[in-house]
């Protein structure tokens, strides 16, 4: 079992090579760094973009439970047709699923 919660707003992924954006996130790709920003900030920006996610922070109950936890709950949202993209953490990983499947993807990670 896993405690999961979603994070106020909602987001955004751009790849820019600008290293001044106010990310959340960063991740290096082969077609650039890809930034997950604040949608308020992309708009902001001026950047475009085609996915629009909820951030939901799942986090292990017990030490034991955080071993293979990204393996784990992507295997129960894969199950469940949401797509997602994990971003994982020590005790914790950073879900990001499409805004509209919020609530399935809780519940589909409550269960995992």
């Amino acid at each position: 079992m896993t405690e999961a919660h979603r994070v106020d707003g909602e987001f955004v992924f751009v790849t820019s090579p600008r290293t001044d954006l106010p990310s959340l996130a960063t991740v290096a790709e082969p077609e650039g760094t890809s930034h997950v920003l604040r949608r308020e900030d992309a708009d902001g920006l001026g950047f475009t973009y085609d996915f629009v996610a909820a951030w939901l922070t799942a986090t292990a109950q017990t030490s034991l439970d955080e071993l293979g936890i990204t393996a784990r709950l992507s295997r129960a949202l894969a199950e469940a047709g949401i797509a997602c993209n994990v971003i994982a953490g020590h005790h914790h990983d950073h879900l990001l699923v499409p805004v509209d499947r919020c609530q399935d993807a809780l519940a589909a990670v409550r269960d995992a």
